[in-house]
């Protein structure tokens, strides 16, 4: 037997003692044995084994988030803040989440490329077929979050955008009724907090930073890039400006609510009339080989028939 009958099993093994490797260097200090042993000192401690295990799956994941992030790190200020944004959008707002995120693709893609590799090595061992093999594993694992950011960013953007006419109308009200923009924001979120939870998270965190002594304009500028929505910059903007200016916050409501109003019944005929044009697709594919086999087959038969008795 040559040396390259065993070059597939040293790859593997050389990938898989550089993984336990990685992963022993940053997870607990403590044995078994010793947690163990704790447990039977305290027995409490048995019952929160679960919250533990998640708890020290976190703890192991931030040490070693700097380091495996280190190398797709966002080298200026405009892609870092791009990064953050998309995390936002998605609900992220934690300051460790754009790193957590990195590592995680970093982390991912190797252990899909781990498994990748296995499978392609022993199965095809070192040629083109292994190597592709590889590769794709490799790509799932290490695209795999950003396809996951992008599908929980788009369908949160898509609720936000759904529930805002509601919540913008309850503002309204409450504004009109005699409230301030805290409170009414406060109210919005206490009654829609079941049917629009995503809005009223939203407000919810403006409040607090108000609480917490944030500028307004700040806070609301915020508002609009988290929610990631069109509308919801609008509507920042809007009373942004009408306490620039000291316009009434309730007429400028009202008139973004009527502006909204028209625009999502401009989408809706829109929408109505591309529905004519997207049905063409299905009906020739799917409706039209049908139609022309009812109508010219039997057509057909008779003159295929007609054909073969002369």
């Amino acid at each position: 037997m040559e040396i390259t009958d065993f070059t597939p099993w040293i790859v593997f093994g050389v990938i898989t003692v550089m993984l336990w490797a990685l992963l022993n260097f940053f997870s607990s200090d403590k044995s078994r044995a010793t947690e163990r042993l704790e447990e039977l000192r305290d027995p409490t401690l048995r019952s929160s084994e679960k919250a533990a295990d998640r708890q020290a799956a976190v703890n192991m994941l931030s040490k070693a988030a700097p380091a495996l992030s280190k190398a797709l790190e966002p080298k200026s200020d405009l892609e870092k803040d791009a990064l953050k944004v998309r995390l936002a959008n998605a609900e992220f707002n934690s300051p460790s989440a754009p790193q957590l995120f990195l590592a995680t693709k970093v982390g991912l893609g190797l252990v899909c490329l781990l498994i990748g590799s296995a499978f392609g090595l022993l199965n095809w061992g070192m040629n083109m077929q292994g190597l592709t093999a590889m590769s794709i594993a490799g790509g799932m694992g290490f695209y795999g979050p950003e396809i996951w950011l992008f599908i929980v960013r788009k369908a949160r953007m898509d609720r936000i955008f759904l529930s805002l006419p509601d919540a913008l109308d309850l503002l309204v009200v409450c504004v009109e009724a005699g409230l301030g923009l805290d409170a009414a924001m406060r109210k919005v979120a206490e009654e829609l907090a079941d049917s629009a939870p995503d809005a009223c998270y939203e407000f919810n965190l403006c409040n607090m930073q108000l609480q917490m002594g944030r500028r307004r304009k700040e806070v609301l500028h915020d508002l609009g890039i988290r929610a990631g929505v069109d509308d919801m910059k609008a509507l920042a903007a809007i009373l942004i400006q009408a306490e620039k200016f000291g316009s009434s916050i309730a007429k400028a409501l009202r008139t973004q609510s009527d502006s909204m109003r028209v625009r999502r019944t401009q989408m809706a005929e829109e929408r109505a009339q591309k529905a004519s044009v997207k049905m063409m697709i299905p009906m020739v594919l799917f409706i039209f080989p049908g139609v022309f086999v009812v109508l010219v087959g039997p057509a057909a038969i008779m003159m295929l028939e007609n054909l073969l008795n002369d």
